[in-house]
């Protein structure tokens, strides 16, 4: 049996080299990390301490890496699979990668007498323990078909897409498609728990309905769970979001709902969610509809809004009754704005949001400048209004959504949050 070398030993690496190793296959393998070797070297396999000992000892070389610039290390490096390769040798990435890096691959391994394969998989952390990816292949047809043992070990669905670069596209333009139905669950969900309504009968009428997706069945339970550890880190799902823009940009065509996924996906990673499971996108609607969402497990109540959450998530506060000024702008005619400052209160301040408070009525959705006291030394920062409450003394009270802080300002602001905290 042919001796396989396996590259990247991550979420989803680390499985599918131990499924090989179950197959049967004679096994040599490297990480960058070293301890990430030793479950397999206890199945029996070699670990080696370069991606070129690699090429020198296995008749296929299989890698799954984090992005192009890791596989560009890989391959191409001092010490990389170029540099060990032998004529003969077939190199398989499991990545998802750029079209272009996979060709670029396939014509460098090919001036050494060598094959290359893109096979990047689908399927996540369950299906590469199983043994039932999807793998999507780009490259020679009979090379493809030479190593159908190779892929069998690993996945329940191949499909031969075409030449070096396919299998890498499908995946692209498939990743598109999981994000976006992913960010379409959360935002059903967020409608229905906003609502009131109980979010397990919610997403069992989804699964049973014309919204139905893999999404669903893959990441309901982790939501109501909030389990959110990997089984496909949303940096991963952002960086093939990232991919795919570009190549949709050299298609020259417009994908504005993967872009608006892709706007969601970057929101959540800049929250620091960017090493959880991508169904931690949710937490940004979370956010926005002021509830965590989970399973509905109290009795007698009809509104899982009403639910009270005991997880609930602690923001430092800033205490009550801060002086600040309220900047209001008004659109006039001949394309012009008025503006006005008005007293206000700071009430409540999270990394998310604020309450403030004036005598002045102000209208909901309304876009304002808040200015904080000048020993705070940050800038204005903009808010939206989402919830206006009237006051007993005529007052009137403001939850508001910051809007498009910079992530400079917004540590600043953290700083300022922490030196005011409520002991």
């Amino acid at each position: 049996m042919k001796i396989l070398g396996f590259i990247g030993l991550g979420v989803m690496g680390l499985p599918m080299a131990a499924n090989l190793r179950k197959a049967g296959f004679e096994l040599v393998v490297y990480n960058r990390t070293w301890d990430k070797t030793d479950f397999l070297v206890k199945m029996g396999a070699e670990a080696v301490h370069s991606p070129a000992e690699v090429a020198r000892a296995a008749d296929t070389v299989i890698t799954m890496l984090s992005n192009d610039q890791a596989i560009r290390d890989v391959y191409l490096g001092p010490e990389g699979i170029l540099a060990g390769v032998r004529p003969g040798v077939t190199a398989i990435d499991c990545s998802t990668a750029s079209p272009g890096i996979s060709r670029m691959l396939a014509q460098e391994l090919a001036t050494r007498f060598s094959d290359f394969l893109d096979a990047p998989v689908t399927g996540s952390k369950p299906a590469a323990e199983a043994g039932t990816l999807t793998i999507m292949v780009g490259g020679n047809e009979d090379v493809f078909l030479a190593n159908q043992d190779v892929f069998q070990a690993m996945g329940q669905k191949i499909v031969y897409m075409g030449p070096s670069g396919y299998g890498s596209q499908t995946k692209l333009a498939h990743n598109a498609m999981v994000a976006i139905h992913s960010a379409a669950m959360a935002e059903g969900l967020a409608m229905a728990v906003k609502s009131g309504l109980n979010p397990e009968k919610f997403l069992d009428i989804v699964k049973n309905g014309s919204a139905a997706s893999k999404q669903v069945e893959l990441k309901q339970d982790k939501i109501l769970d909030r389990d959110f550890s990997v089984q496909f880190a949303l940096n991963l799902m952002l960086k093939d979001l990232n991919l795919a823009a570009d190549f949709a940009t050299s298609l020259a065509i417009p994908l504005p709902l993967m872009q608006n996924a892709r706007s969601i996906f970057q929101m959540a990673a800049n929250k620091g969610l960017g090493e959880a499971d991508m169904s931690a996108i949710i937490q940004c609607y979370e956010e926005w509809i002021g509830h965590k969402i989970r399973r509905f497990t109290v009795s007698g109540e009809n509104s899982a809004a009403t639910v009270q959450d005991p997880d609930r998530r602690k923001h430092i506060r800033v205490p009550m009754g801060l002086d600040i000024k309220i900047s209001v702008h008004q659109w006039q005619q001949e394309g012009s704005f008025s503006g006005q400052f008005i007293d206000g209160k700071l009430h409540d301040i999270s990394e998310t949001g604020l309450l403030i408070s004036s005598a002045s009525p102000l209208a909901q959705d309304m876009f304002v400048i808040v200015h904080l006291q000048k020993e705070a030394d940050l800038p204005p920062v903009i808010a939206k209004i989402i919830r206006v409450e009237s006051q007993h003394d005529g007052t009137f009270r403001y939850g508001c959504m910051l809007s498009g802080v910079p992530p400079y300002v917004m540590h600043r602001l953290e700083q300022y949050i922490n030196r005011h905290a409520e002991k």
